[in-house]
């Protein structure tokens, strides 16, 4: 993979973090997203298919979802984490979607069976698809 250095204003920066940090992700990921979405290739690459499979929630996420969950276990979680709660497992089960949905492509592109590719990447369980973080 190669690097590219980016000269960017303060607010274009300031409002790339800010998306981000909206998803769930590291700025890198989220810039990398953008360019995928926006450049999207006419056939999915088993590059960009393991790219999307690998693509998770960034660790400041998965810290706050645990924390979250752990409050709402105790019953101690306030309105406000019940939201923030709800948005990051929206965007989880969102992520899982498309982690599966690449899966498939993949499995399609490499003319192999979804748990064929699936061993291939050493993802055995439903809880390495479900809790990828």
């Amino acid at each position: 993979m190669s690097t590219i250095n980016l000269t960017l204003s303060e607010e274009l920066d300031q409002k790339l973090r800010t998306e981000a940090t909206k998803q769930g992700v590291e700025p890198d990921r989220y810039i990398l997203n953008t360019l995928i979405t926006n450049l999207k290739p006419t056939a999915p690459t088993e590059v960009s298919l393991l790219d999307q499979i690998n693509t998770g929630l960034s660790q400041d996420a998965w810290q706050s979802y645990h924390a979250l969950i752990k409050k709402r276990q105790a019953e101690t979680l306030t309105e406000k984490e019940h939201t923030q709660l709800i948005e990051l497992t929206t965007h989880l089960e969102t992520l899982n979607v498309q982690r599966i949905q690449s899966l498939i492509q993949l499995a399609t592109l490499q003319d192999k069976n979804l748990d064929e590719v699936m061993q291939d990447l050493e993802i055995n369980t439903e809880s390495d698809v479900l809790d990828h973080g």
